[in-house]
């Protein structure tokens, strides 16, 4: 039995979440000139955060196909052609071959799907994110001592990784408004252009979600390292 659709796109957002925060890892250890080692703690950090964000992602995705759609049923040109010559003939033969229409791009839905994505949706989106990993980090405050990936793995296992008792809310509200501007500044270099492509050229919403999500890897690495600052 295949897995609900909004399902397969919060595992494939989780694999590819884990993936770009090792590779952030493993650029941050070239750049430094230090040993790869493994930190767990981000990985799971970014990995709870996908599972959290991507299925109301999804909905707006669904939300924004459903009130705008990419794609409108227009006459062929050889339908209008026929109809221009009243060949009734020729047209119920085309009819027959469901030949009459055939799907065209709606650039006014489509631009503003565009728009919408990327201001109420990246506004929410980056807002969100940097509430939940700055209180997520606040809340796993780590000890000093986890230079392994075993260490690491240990202190996510030990069932007390997680304590939001430790978070100061007003800092974290503090470190969200210093964060916000630059986060969703940094975005509008790469989504618009992705948000275009997807609602233009892409039909489905679990296939947006995938090349989202492959561009995201990107984003993730930056997020990544933005994070860890």
């Amino acid at each position: 039995m295949s897995l609900p659709p909004i399902v397969s796109v919060t595992l494939q957002g989780v694999v590819l979440s884990a993936t770009s925060n090792l590779l952030a890892q493993a650029l941050t250890s070239f750049r430094d000139d230090k040993p790869f080692v493994v930190d767990w703690v981000p990985v799971v950090q970014f990995i709870i955060w996908t599972i959290v964000n991507t299925p109301p992602n999804y909905l707006w995705q669904d939300f924004l196909e459903s009130t705008f759609p990419a794609y409108h049923a227009a006459p062929t040109t050889a339908a209008i052609e026929k109809a221009a010559r009243s060949d009734d003939a020729a047209l119920d033969k085309a009819a027959a071959r469901s030949a009459l229409v055939e799907p065209k791009l709606n650039i006014r839905n489509t631009l503003t799907k565009t728009l919408l994505d990327q201001t109420a949706g990246a506004a929410v989106n980056t807002f969100l994110f940097a509430l939940f990993m700055n209180g997520l980090k606040a809340a796993m405050r780590r000890p000093a001592g986890l230079d392994s990936p075993a260490q690491s793995a240990a202190f996510l296992a030990s069932g007390a990784a997680i304590d939001y008792a430790r978070v100061d809310w007003r800092a974290v509200l503090a470190q969200v408004r210093r964060e916000f501007v630059p986060i969703i500044t940094a975005g509008w270099r790469l989504w618009p252009a992705v948000s275009l492509v997807n609602f233009a050229f892409v039909k489905t919403v679990p296939m947006r979600n995938l090349v989202g999500g492959l561009a995201g890897v990107g984003w993730g690495i930056y997020m990544s390292l933005f994070a860890a600052e």
